[in-house]
């Protein structure tokens, strides 16, 4: 009972910041005069309110968070707060199902980018720019932003920090206190935001698209204000920004951290995940823009390089942002380009899917399990980059791997009862557990998710929550022995 009281406090506060959100969606409907002023202060006085409420309910109960009550919050602060989210979506839009809303809010959360809604060229600017919002402030976490701001409150914050962020992140600290550590991550996010938002306006956008596409972009979420994406702007100096931009907001933000602090290019000289990453994405482009050429889907080859590279790296890197109808392409290049999304992004990126590090050391697994058939008495320890593996590691990952697939499988299948053809159902399922935004055929890039039914949206709403939640993080609270003191 005392947990429950506790993890009410700290969640009627997290609300009660989350409040703060809704200040950047009432001044654009300000500055441009659209009419949905009063629907976003409602929206942020009853976010505050309830937070309030649940805050006054359990003020008397206040401990240091263990770190079973850090996956609870987790899971607590993300499905509660896409459902809070929903409401000016069915405010605005009285004909939105809350199945429909929940699952747009959910995907710009989980920086997903998949969306239910069209003719988003004529939405009211606050109500684009809250959706892209959220795909920034999911970007680096919710959890990691409340981490900088709970501890002020007397609320320790370690747990929560460690049970939302990925990979190594987990094991070290880039500051003596875990506080510092989130500020200054989200201090580089939101510099290379800004960074984003200026380079965008001066290749050509106005400064509402320049925010929102910033917004999508470093939170590598994929929405946009116009229902053509980014064959709206029909611009190779947006696309080139996008794509830089794409690339470095797949690193891991703790390098970008350490190379600004240090003012030195070496930490990346030094992250095993940054030159493998940048080479199979970069070759990736090479290589279906030849394929395309080859193909004759372009008629020249620069024609096809710039088609290629744009919408690789955004699928390599789970933004999700396109420039044309890579669906019709030949079967090849889109799959290839699903597959990159599993495995390609870095940790502590704002990707998702299983992450360049796990598929390392599972190459490098591979590796030394085939030294030691031909050596058996040899002593071969796994090693990445300067780091040794240990195998508890080893076994979490092979663990992780294993429960990834088993997810796509299974929902697969699910969707596949429901009456969808077989590439749209592992498309969406991919997509979305990867948060990677548009699959192929019924969800391909030139259609959205509005043709799903509520059972389906409900499947692919589930697919994102694990994919951001990196799936354990879920299943772990239905463990039995997970709820045993």
């Amino acid at each position: 009972m005392i947990r429950l009281f506790s993890l009410t406090r700290v969640f009627g506060i997290m609300l009660m910041i989350f409040s703060a959100t809704y200040i950047l969606p009432i001044l654009t409907a300000r500055i441009f005069n659209d009419g949905t002023v009063w629907l976003f202060i409602k929206g942020l006085l009853s976010t505050f309110f309830s937070g309030g409420v649940l805050w006054l309910l359990a003020k008397d109960y206040s401990r240091e968070l263990k770190a079973k009550d850090g996956f609870i919050l987790v899971l607590l602060a993300w499905s509660g707060m896409a459902a809070i989210s929903a409401f000016p979506l069915m405010a605005y839009l009285p004909d939105l199902s809350f199945t429909d809303a929940y699952f747009e809010t959910m995907s710009g959360l989980s920086t997903t980018g998949a969306t239910v809604l069209s003719g988003l060229d004529k939405l009211p600017p606050a109500i684009n720019l809250w959706r892209h919002e959220l795909h920034w402030i999911g970007g680096m976490g919710i959890i990691v932003l409340a981490v900088a701001i709970l501890p002020i409150l007397g609320i320790g914050g370690r747990q929560v920090f460690m049970s939302e962020t990925p990979g190594p992140m987990k094991d070290s600290k880039l500051t003596p206190r875990v506080t510092e550590t989130a500020s200054n991550l989200w201090s580089i996010y939101a510099g290379t935001t800004l960074a984003c938002i200026l380079a965008l306006r001066l290749a050509g956008m106005d400064w509402l698209d320049a925010v929102c596409h910033a917004f999508s972009t470093l939170g590598l979420g994929g929405f946009s204000t116009h229902d053509a994406n980014i064959a709206y702007f029909d611009s190779p100096a947006i696309e080139g920004v996008l794509m830089v931009f794409m690339l470095l907001s797949g690193m891991n933000f703790a390098t970008h951290f350490l190379a600004v602090r240090n003012r030195s290019l070496n930490p990346y000289k030094y992250d095993v995940e940054a030159k493998p990453y940048m080479a199979l994405i970069l070759g990736s482009c090479l290589l279906i823009a030849a394929y395309l050429f080859s193909e004759g889907v372009y008629p020249d080859y620069l024609t096809a390089l710039r088609n290629a590279a744009f919408n690789v790296i955004s699928i390599a890197t789970d933004c999700g942002f396109s420039s044309v109808d890579f669906g019709v392409w030949p079967i090849f290049a889109p799959l290839w380009m699903l597959f990159l999304a599993c495995i390609t992004v870095n940790t502590g990126s704002t990707g998702g899917g299983i992450k360049m590090m796990r598929t390392l050391i599972l190459a490098k697994q591979s590796e030394v399990q085939m030294f030691l058939l031909n050596h058996p008495t040899a002593i071969h320890p796994l090693k990445l980059g300067r780091m040794i593996v240990h195998s508890n590691i080893q076994l979490a990952i092979l663990g992780f791997i294993f429960v990834y697939f088993m997810s796509i499988v299974l929902l697969t299948f699910v969707l596949l009862v429901t009456g969808m053809d077989f590439i749209s159902a592992l498309s969406a399922i991919v997509s979305c557990l990867n948060n990677a935004g548009p699959g192929l055929g019924q969800v391909g890039p030139a259609t959205n998710y509005a043709s799903l039914n509520d059972f389906q949206t409900w499947i692919c709403t589930l697919a994102m929550y694990l994919g951001r939640m990196e799936i354990f993080t879920v299943l772990v609270v239905f463990n039995p022995a997970f709820w045993r003191k």
